[in-house]
């Protein structure tokens, strides 16, 4: 027994040092690409507000921007037709890669959305890089795994840094990009997941932080314009209620609508479905003549709602309250647009404008009610989070991320309150986080396209595989595989999630797939010895077994 003991220990040390080496080695590869393609994407949305501004002052040229728009349309549409894993954001793809349930060739998918996406913002599309920055970096995690040859468990701990560290290079946020990991990616919380995500993050902050001096930029917070009294009083938390219940409401619709969007865009099939792509560049041309604050990702519309700043950028030189809501529809419509075609570029920053921009609606709204002014920053950004929780169901990173972006401690339980009214609104009204229900569209094309087969594996464990001495719940099992049988020493057991598989314990595995090899390499890799192995046709009808691996 103490041997055994002393043979896990020993393990579990040589395992830990794995994933610190492997995890700094990715939040460098991750924050060094990211970091760049943040400065190039920033750079792009300077010069598409500088040049739209041209064609504002002289409409005379503005038929070639359409063309160049169309024209434009028609090279992404082409791009995603040889490279589909760049579809959207690209955050659904990430999260489906984290969980073995995807696979994709990480260079193409790196290069891929790292031209297109930057490309959208070049032509003035409402596109962020956040979404793209977690693409990229989960990309560049696979990658690292790849050439350092490790095992799938190893591979899908390094795209889960990677990602993180996109997310929080791009928002200079690290504690952001590990909540991402643990709410997001994973939807748990395990060392591993802890050890992988904090180092990279760490080591890509680090890089950023290195990089962006060096090339003249700031390394300090994101928003720097907001202004917060020293505490709120119980009045304003009612204000808090009211406002995150409308934008709460606003969320659920932005929901409906972005998949009634993609059901009618799946229609549209003309150039082979390449033809699509042109209602989103050609709205967003005409968009971008009506205010440059509809164009890019929103951190310049979100930076002018604070009282620090010189204010939003007028409207046809309507009233403030007439250019916000003039702003929060279109960034509103031209979002759903995207998310239903396909654009590949972010909706991350996008979703907060949306939300912010409804926040500063609402608190000219409710300072005519009696609220202080000297609340309204904060109302802002508690409309965010609210209207990010909404749609997304991420309530830790939203509280986390709205702390970070600010760096003020003051109105976190305010925060914390229109946050749960957010995510209260959502479940009344059913709605499912959005990057899951854009997976499983993914998921369900994937399964249209190829048979799925239901595995049912007996394995012996190994010495030296990643399950030997772990619980069931802390091993990274391949997509959807339940441990449903344990033999071990002539006694048969049903194993729950913190059952400990040792050297020489023969387990049955169940699941489902449609790529037999993988999946089989996948568990020899993790567990052990194959001892028998069955794949046969999959029928819907059939129950799963009820005892779950994780």
């Amino acid at each position: 027994m103490k041997k055994n003991i002393k043979q896990i220990s020993k393990k579990a040390y040589h395992y830990g040092v794995q994933l610190v080496a492997v995890g700094a080695l990715t939040g460098f590869f991750a924050g060094l690409v990211v970091t760049l393609y943040n400065v190039l994407a920033h750079m792009a949305e300077e010069f598409s507000a500088g040049y739209y501004g041209f064609f504002r002052e002289h409409p005379a040229f503005i038929p070639l921007l359409f063309l160049a728009l169309a024209v434009g349309a028609i090279v992404v549409g082409g791009v995603l037709r040889f490279i589909p894993m760049i579809r959207g954001s690209g955050i659904p793809q990430t999260e489906g890669a984290t969980r073995g349930l995807l696979r994709f060739k990480w260079y193409q998918v790196l290069t891929g959305m790292f031209a297109a996406s930057l490309f959208t913002i070049f032509m003035g599309l409402s596109a962020g890089s956040e979404g793209p920055s977690i693409q990229i970096g989960g990309a560049c995690g696979y990658g690292t795994s790849d050439l350092l040859r490790r095992n799938e468990m190893i591979r899908r701990y390094q795209i889960t840094g990677g990602a993180c560290t996109g997310l929080a290079v791009a928002f200079n946020a690290p504690l952001t990009g590990m909540a991402f990991a643990f709410e997001e990616a994973h939807k748990r919380f395990t060392p591993e997941v802890f050890v992988c995500s904090f180092i990279s993050v760490v080591v890509g902050i680090i890089t950023r932080n290195v990089l962006r001096p060096l090339m003249g930029l700031s390394v300090g917070a994101t928003f720097t314009t907001f202004q917060f009294p020293q505490s709120a009083d119980f009045l304003f938390c009612l204000y808090v209620l009211f406002a995150a219940a409308v934008c709460g409401l606003c969320g659920v619709g932005f929901y409906f609508l972005v998949f009634r969007a993609k059901k009618l865009f799946a229609k549209i099939t003309f150039w082979k479905g390449t033809g699509k792509m042109l209602i989103p560049f050609l709205m967003a041309g005409v968009f971008g003549l009506i205010t440059v604050n509809v164009m890019g990702g929103g951190h310049d519309f979100i930076e002018s709602l604070g009282s620090g700043s010189a204010g939003v950028e007028r409207v046809f030189s309507s009233p403030l309250w007439a250019t916000l809501l003039i702003v929060v529809v279109l960034k509103f419509t031209v979002s759903i647009t995207n998310m239903g075609a396909g654009v590949p570029c972010g909706v991350f920053i996008p979703m907060l404008a949306i939300g912010a921009g409804l926040g500063a609606l609402l608190s000219l709204l409710c300072v005519r009610m009696g609220m202080d002014p000297a609340f309204a920053d904060a109302l802002v950004m508690i409309c965010m989070a609210a209207f990010f929780t909404t749609v997304v169901k991420a309530p830790i990173t939203a509280i986390v991320m709205v702390v970070e972006l600010t760096w003020n401690f003051t109105f976190l339980l305010p925060v914390i309150l229109g946050v749960a009214v957010g995510y209260l609104l959502g479940d009344v009204f059913r709605t499912e986080p959005i990057y899951d229900k854009l997976l499983d569209g993914i998921l369900e094309e994937k399964r249209a396209s190829e048979p799925m087969l239901k595995i049912i594996a007996r394995l012996k464990v190994g010495k030296e595989t990643p399950a030997s001495g772990r619980a069931v719940r802390d091993v990274l099992w391949p997509s959807d595989a339940l441990v449903v049988s344990l033999s071990r020493g002539g006694q048969t057991i049903v194993p729950d999630g913190e059952t400990v598989l040792l050297e020489g314990d023969i387990i049955i595995v169940t699941g489902e797939t449609t790529e037999e090899a993988d999946y089989k390499k996948t568990l020899v890799s993790t567990a052990g010895e194959l001892v028998e192995w069955q794949a046969s046709p999959y029928q819907a009808e059939e129950e799963a077994p009820a005892d779950e691996a994780e």
